[in-house]
């Protein structure tokens, strides 16, 4: 059994999600390889790779740097194909899916979604599904090789290896077919309604409909800003219209995994439990002392969001000055 992850980057910086997968990877196989696909000097990148316990790191370059899946078909196929890898692992993005579904129809290859953990076993690796509302963990595998698993962004910590060392590169000399590289991108710009990465913040404010408004999300903000951390909302909140559907956590939204969460007039319902629960340290206010979101917080604060969270802002802004 061979295992390879493909770690995405964008702005010179290996995604969080790529990170904790080859972090879980090396450890179920420690000669496990990271791919890296993209224009310029990838070196850098390749040793932050090292850290994270690659002990191969292939690279392919080509002229344009954009997140193109075209290309990262082209490069993770070849690797299938001329080295034996037989299991690839990628971290859920939008580029990954792509490059996920786009790897299937390529190698004939079937593909396993959704995935919160992975397992080696004699029979083959074996993927963990969270299924009825992640109320269940199944286990999940695959028929034959090559196998492609797709898992969750912040499933797993990026955690360095401690037994990293200087990676063996091997740069790849990949002949990408037309249609790869027809693509362009013209302009990469972020919305100026999304703020931070929730995939790649240590700290993120998540607000529910305790918030009371629109207006009342300006609070989540502004601490947010103190803690130097990212804006994230529930399904409630966005269906009312209140914060933009790209900040939402949970089951039908993102699944985020910070060193601080901290929710704000939010319940805690099983939907949105499952996009935060494997934060590191929970921090709830709500007035509500029987809310559902208290009994897995490791500090509950009984409280209006309005009153609680103004002087928290205070103390804050005191302790920085």
């Amino acid at each position: 059994m061979s295992l390879v992850v493909f770690l995405e980057h964008h702005q010179g910086t290996v995604s969080a999600g790529s990170l904790g997968l080859l972090s879980r990877a090396a450890a179920l196989d420690p000669e496990v390889a990271a791919v890296l696909v993209g224009g310029g000097d990838l070196t850098d990148l390749a040793r932050e790779a090292a850290r994270h316990g690659a002990t191969r790191v292939f690279t392919a370059t080509h002229a344009d740097d954009a997140p193109l899946p075209g290309p990262c078909i082209d490069v993770l196929g070849d690797l299938a194909r001329t080295r034996g890898f037989d299991t690839i692992l990628l971290s859920n993005s939008v580029l990954a899916a792509d490059v996920a579904a786009g790897l299937a129809g390529r190698l004939d290859a079937g593909i396993n979604w959704d995935l919160v953990d992975l397992e080696l076993r004699d029979d083959g690796p074996v993927g963990k599904q969270p299924m009825l509302q992640d109320s269940v963990i199944a286990d999940v595998g695959w028929t034959s090789a090559p196998r492609i698993a797709l898992f969750r962004p912040g499933s797993f910590a990026a955690l360095p290896s401690p037994t990293a060392r200087d990676p063996e590169v091997e740069p790849l000399a990949v002949a990408f077919a037309p249609h790869s590289v027809a693509a362009r991108v013209v302009e990469h710009r972020l919305r100026a309604d999304e703020g931070p990465s929730l995939a790649d913040a240590d700290v993120i404010v998540a607000g529910g409909i305790g918030l009371g408004s629109a207006e009342g999300f300006e609070l989540a903000e502004e601490l947010a800003n103190a803690l130097g951390g990212a804006v994230g909302a529930t399904r409630a909140a966005v269906y009312k219209g209140w914060y933009p559907a790209s900040a939402q956590i949970g089951q039908t939204g993102k699944t985020v995994s910070p060193k601080l969460y901290v929710a704000l007039g939010i319940s805690g319902a099983v939907q949105h439990k499952v996009g935060m629960q494997s934060s590191k340290t929970i921090v709830a206010i709500n007035k509500d002392p029987n809310a559902p979101i208290f009994e897995f917080s490791d500090l509950a604060v009984v409280g209006d969001v309005h009153a609680v969270v103004p002087e928290l802002i205070e103390l804050l802004r005191k302790h920085a000055g």
